[in-house]
């Protein structure tokens, strides 16, 4: 049988050619066909666990910074090898981005509940690429002996580790959040709404906090670093998740007739 060289994970099948994939739940009875129906088989390719793309893209980011941060011979020659520099605010930014990625890891293992459970296993190379090479690019700036620290001094970097570390907790409250909209096993949908934790409350004006607040935390890096590759960074990361956003969006007023009308998708009344 042909159907039995392909792993399950791999299998497409739709109504349609150009239909939407079927979901494992979906009844044949309950489908929009007529007393005979037709099936559409399209084998998806090598997959890979999304737990597993997660894993390995947030932990490169993790151990590349701490390579520049430690000054290793090969990255800025012997003569600052294992040096230290001076600011504060380069060992503040080596916490808090340790911090951030370190976030993401527990959450994956321990928060994130996801409706698919593969990807195609080439996007774990196109992933790891965006996330490891902007991770080297800012890391080299930030850890370089040739830094200098911002041009407001202490103010501008309390200010931003203040951004920072609000939007971590919004962008963590927001995933808890999402978590428990969809029960253990389940590929239940519902709409989120805003709970008793403040930093929910969010769902009130966008679709996608915990892109919000994502978008925050760099800003807040990015003001505390004063850095180009950062802001840059922040920059295409603000560009894809509102790409992300949108989708999101757009699939809940799809999906829900009573989704509330005033949300936007990732910044109030704009986006």
């Amino acid at each position: 049988e042909i159907k039995a060289m392909f792993h399950k994970i791999r299998e497409y099948e739709a109504v349609s050619p150009s239909g939407a994939m079927l979901k494992d739940e979906d009844i044949l009875q309950n489908l929009p066909v007529g007393t005979t129906a037709t099936l559409y088989f399209k084998d998806l390719g090598a997959q890979i666990g999304w737990v597993t793309v997660f894993l390995t893209e947030y932990a490169g980011p993790l151990l590349i910074y701490l390579l520049f941060y430690f000054r290793l011979p090969f990255i800025y020659g012997n003569k600052h090898a294992f040096t230290s520099s001076p600011y504060s605010v380069v060992h503040l930014a080596c916490a808090c981005h340790s911090f951030h990625y370190i976030k993401r890891l527990l959450e994956t293992l321990f928060v994130h509940r996801f409706s698919h459970g593969t990807m195609p296993f080439r996007n774990i190379f196109k992933n790891c690429t965006y996330y490891w090479g902007f991770a080297a690019w800012l890391a080299y700036y930030i850890n370089h002996p040739l830094y200098t620290p911002p041009a407001y001094g202490d103010k501008q970097v309390k200010l931003a580790l203040v951004l920072f570390l609000f939007c971590q907790m919004g962008n963590f409250s927001i995933h808890v959040a999402l978590r428990n909209l969809r029960p253990p096993g389940s590929k239940t949908r519902r709409i989120p709404l805003p709970t008793k934790n403040p930093f929910t409350w969010l769902f009130i004006f966008v679709s996608c906090p915990n892109y919000t607040y994502e978008v925050g935390s760099w800003i807040g890096f990015t003001l505390m670093t004063q850095c180009l590759p950062v802001g840059l960074f922040s920059l295409v990361g603000f560009i894809q998740m509102t790409i992300w956003a949108k989708g999101k969006h757009r699939s809940y007023m799809k999906d829900f007739r009573d989704y509330p009308p005033l949300r936007s998708a990732i910044i109030p009344f704009l986006l």
